[in-house]
């Protein structure tokens, strides 16, 4: 994407037709932008007015160090920035998801699905199960796996009385931290690019394999996701909304078709699975497509994982969601579950419920590019942290500073895309033996800042995908994330000073966690029993 007055991936400007370079941090203040976009964002719950800020923060302090006038600069390069990272693809993709949801929910479809479901789910605890087990199944891509989740399942949980800040915690850990261990997805793809432009391996999907086992963050979240469901054991904000939710209240965030659309009385389970089925096939075969397995070039033809590995996820998905659009005006119309005209109304209804996720989304985005192309934060973490490192301590101090990085930017593609080439050769002068456990460490830090942060776009469609104030989410989740992590870090302590011993690693990390879980649930319920007695 070109444009005249600023290209913010080679940090110029144009100013009085004179290419101004400037790729130097701005040291501590590269941090300002998203520290205080996140701290607005946290104690305002007002999160596109908190982006907003830290957008335009740092491109003031970039238009400073630039020669840029500052008020013109200032604007002009928020603006820049905007229109270059954006992804519209995936605003597509998600104002097309909000059009199937709208006209399958008027048809009827998701009223009848919820029926069925809850004469065939009986319990809560098989409500939490079946939507975790949903979420591992969607594997291919966190965006796809976000919303489709949340569409499915909101009226099974809801039925249970399962609170929306629950069910987006288990999207958004079912999301990002399976797709990171999955050969096949989105995510696979990313990380193997990044391994194959470091030159070092033999086989960019062989690294990527040897990594899984210990990509600690990854593998406990889902431990704790089945935990928490089986059990049912809550802790910290989110007991006190599933507290709320056993009450009656949820929590949700009513969309317009939610709240006071007529959907139609004859609807059926296959008017919600049907749209839902196609959507997922229309997107695999996109995704295949896209990755050139029905191609000519050689090394991807005939071959899935390649495909999948060389695809473009954001098209997939919009080409999709516009399938499944198809099939339920084909579906819908000719049996006069509703007009021509409702159907349209549906659609912009729908699209009209994403307006918010993709103002946010947008925003984020953008502040990720400030941040990472003209303020080079990443740059200034990765000086700070230079210099000599024990090597025993280089995996848990690799996963803090991804963690960091990736809370700050709201991207864990970014952090990892950033540290990687960075961390490999680091790993091969300090310990040799950790390489790949300093790779995991990477991968693991960066889904972990993602999955925290409140600017980071799966942080957002989970919680839009669930119907959740997103603020909500990410207070309830906060807690269970930093757990998880913490857990972590004892772990590739533990892998640095024994060699990377894979079952001391995790051995240490589920140790940890299941018996912090334990003592935080009971500690959790002895106050709440204790305010009973007082009150």
């Amino acid at each position: 994407m070109g444009f005249s007055a600023l290209s913010p991936l080679g940090g110029k400007a144009i100013q009085g037709g004179k290419q101004i370079c400037n790729r130097t941090t701005r040291g501590w203040l590269s941090l300002l932008a998203p520290i205080l976009a996140i701290t607005l964002a946290l104690f305002t719950k007002e999160v596109i007015t908190s982006l907003m800020v830290g957008i335009l923060s740092g491109t003031f302090l970039y238009a400073l160090g630039t020669g840029l006038n500052p008020l013109a600069g200032t604007v002009e390069t928020a603006f820049a920035v905007m229109v270059d990272k954006a992804d519209l693809y995936i605003i597509i993709f998600c104002c097309l998801l909000g059009s199937l949801v709208s006209v399958a929910s008027l048809a009827g479809g998701s009223g009848a699905y919820g029926r069925w479901a809850t004469s065939k789910i009986r319990s809560k605890r098989a409500a939490l199960l079946s939507t975790s087990l949903l979420g591992i199944l969607i594997f291919i891509d966190d965006y796809f796996n976000c919303l489709t989740v949340g569409t499915v399942m909101k009226p099974v949980t809801d039925k249970y009385r399962v609170s929306r800040a629950k069910l987006a915690y288990i999207i958004d850990s079912t999301a990002a931290p399976v797709c990171i261990i999955a050969p096949v997805s989105s995510w696979a793809a990313a990380v193997g690019s990044n391994l194959r432009s470091t030159g070092r391996f033999d086989s960019d999907f062989s690294a990527f394999l040897a990594a899984i086992p210990f990509n600690l963050y990854a593998i406990l979240s889902l431990v704790m996701v089945g935990t928490m469901c089986l059990k049912d054991l809550d802790f910290g904000p989110m007991a006190e909304r599933e507290a709320m939710a056993r009450a009656g209240e949820l929590g949700a965030v009513e969309s317009p078709e939610e709240a006071g659309a007529s959907a139609s009385g004859r609807g059926t389970v296959a008017d919600m699975l049907l749209p839902v089925g196609a959507l997922i096939i229309f997107s695999v075969a996109g995704m295949l497509y896209n990755g050139g397995y029905w191609g000519a070039d050689p090394a991807y033809r005939h071959s899935i994982g390649a495909a999948f590995g060389n695809c473009t996820a954001a098209s997939a998905l919009t080409w999709g969601c516009f399938g499944a659009l198809a099939v339920s005006a084909a579906l819908f119309l000719p049996r006069r579950l509703m007009t021509f005209q409702d159907f349209m109304r549906g659609v912009t209804d729908g699209i009209k419920t994403m307006v918010p996720a993709c103002t946010i989304l947008l925003l984020a985005w953008t502040i990720s590019g400030v941040c990472r192309d003209l303020l080079q934060t990443a740059e200034f973490v990765k000086n700070a942290f230079g210099g000599s490192i024990p090597g025993e301590l280089l995996p848990a101090l690799i996963f803090v500073t991804a963690a960091f990085l990736s809370f700050s930017t709201g991207t864990a593609w970014g952090t990892f895309g950033i540290l990687i080439p960075i961390v490999v050769p680091i790993a091969e002068a300090v310990a040799p033996a950790l390489l790949v456990v300093s790779l995991s460490a990477t991968l693991a830090g960066s889904v972990f800042g993602d999955h925290c942060s409140p600017i980071s776009d799966t942080t957002i469609l989970s919680s839009t995908g669930a119907g959740c104030p997103h603020m909500d989410h990410v207070s309830t989740q906060m807690p269970y994330a930093v757990l998880v992590a913490s857990c972590c870090i004892a772990g590739y302590l533990v892998a640095g000073f024994t060699n990377a011993n894979v079952w001391l690693t995790l051995g240490t990390g589920l140790f940890l966690l299941l018996a912090a879980i334990a003592f935080l649930h009971r500690r959790a319920s002895g106050l709440k029993t204790g305010r009973g007695r007082t009150g």
